[in-house]
């Protein structure tokens, strides 16, 4: 099956608006194992609009319309989408009466009544967070349509909870798919590695880029969902091979989370002294759900004053070596951990930018130090080729160092080779 999307909404054109409904759509459809084959934004315009939904009804087998649903006289993707796909639009009533129970009045104004009209005979799909509703149908070609609200917090769960199933429902297959996490080797040569495997057709495998990291996903199409998984485990198990300690989860989806729960699995606690990130690696630990009963504490310490006050840091040390320095890491980590009572004690210090940088220490120099009271180890990060954004640096040290813990909990060199 090959899909299309097209967004609808002129702020998206201006760039008032960031189109996210693209990436949450891609992502559910590649998870489906729908080919996505084009994508496009179109502003509030009916010729626009019209000329976008005929091209898209004549090319693809699925057509994914976000955005244009609501009650203005600019949301039009309704009204265009049924014409050009030989749709009358009728009065939904249950549709109609969510939205007079979600204002609570048994009269709504007509704009807001505009929501409730639908394409005769499509399924419906309610909108458990907000008022427009959103629907699937065949066009006249053949072609499925669905038109989805704009909103991410809309759109993204009726796409997991209702338009999912319903798609899952007209393949005759099961499709399973599942994530590779891997840290400390980028996309391209992880792909490099891979490549005698990227040909194969069931399972198939594709490599994905995100922020300092990169992930294979693995998918597999079988009669049963059993089946299917079976197909994978064999080409997950060959990239754990040939990956090895790189590789840091399976379809657990970031390190915070695997670290927080390798933590309260072994009874260990953390605590963070962080300078350049700024407090960026407490908030991704403290995002993850039940990170209290392992993270005690984190202290920001920008100014040398604050390393010797709050860590103890020698003035020696900050004399002699600089704030950015192994040295300076390596005692923020251990005094963490004396200051704490924690099991284990984390320390970063470097050069985010995108300014401060100096030849003999260049912005995306950083330093992170890991402590467990008796032994500390520390890694240097340095910047390679070309100029990154201070929350590059800021992210990447974060993950860096949460991968440290990792490999520590799980008995591996806790700095990469």
């Amino acid at each position: 099956m090959n899909a299309e999307i097209i967004s609808v909404g002129t702020e998206l054109l201006l760039g008032q608006v960031v189109n996210l409904d693209t990436a949450i759509v891609a992502q559910e459809l590649s998870g489906l194992g729908i080919n996505l084959l084009y994508s496009a934004v179109v502003g509030d315009n009916v010729e626009r609009l019209r000329h976008a939904v005929d091209t898209a009804l004549s090319r693809s087998d699925l057509l994914i319309m976000t955005g244009g649903l609501g009650p203005t006289t600019d949301d039009l993707t309704k009204e265009t989408t049924a014409a050009c796909a030989g749709k009358r639009l009728v009065l939904h009533q249950e549709s109609l009466a969510r939205i007079q129970n979600y204002f609570n009045e048994k009269h709504v104004s007509e704009n807001q009544e505009k929501q409730a009209w639908l394409p005769e005979g499509c399924h419906v799909f309610q909108n458990d967070n907000g008022t427009a509703p959103g629907c699937a149908f065949q066009a006249q070609g053949g072609c499925t349509v669905i038109m989805l609200p704009g909103p991410p917090s809309e759109l993204t769960p009726m796409l997991k909870n209702y338009v999912v199933p319903y798609l899952k429902q007209g393949q005759e297959q099961v499709i399973v798919s599942h994530n590779v996490h891997i840290y400390g080797r980028g996309e391209a040569p992880v792909a490099q590695m891979m490549d005698d495997l990227m040909d194969g057709e069931n399972p198939t495998l594709a490599p994905y880029a995100k922020e300092g990291e990169c992930y294979l996903r693995v998918t597999a199409r079988a009669r049963t969902v059993e089946e299917a998984d079976a197909l994978c485990q064999p080409l997950i198990e060959e990239i754990r091979r040939r990956l090895g300690d790189f590789v840091y989860s399976v379809d657990v989806e970031t390190l915070e989370e695997l670290v927080v729960a390798k933590l309260r699995e072994q009874g260990k606690t953390l605590a963070t002294a962080e300078s350049c990130t700024g407090g960026l690696l407490s908030k991704r630990l403290t995002d993850v759900p039940g990170s209290s009963e392992v993270f005690h504490m984190g202290v920001v310490t920008y100014a040398n004053q604050a390393k010797e006050d709050l860590l103890s840091v020698s003035h020696e040390t900050l004399e002699r070596y600089g704030a950015v320095s192994e040295e300076t890491a390596r005692e923020m980590a251990e005094g963490m951990v004396r200051r704490s009572g924690s099991s284990l004690g984390i320390g970063i210090t470097g050069i985010a930018g995108p300014e401060g940088g100096t030849p003999e220490k260049p912005v995306g120099l950083i330093y992170i130090a890991l402590s467990d009271g008796e032994h500390t180890w520390v890694t240097k990060r340095s910047p390679i080729g070309r100029t990154k954004s201070r929350e590059w640096h800021r992210h990447c040290a974060a993950s860096q160092a949460l991968d440290m813990v990792r490999r520590y909990l799980l008995d591996m060199p806790v700095v990469a080779n």
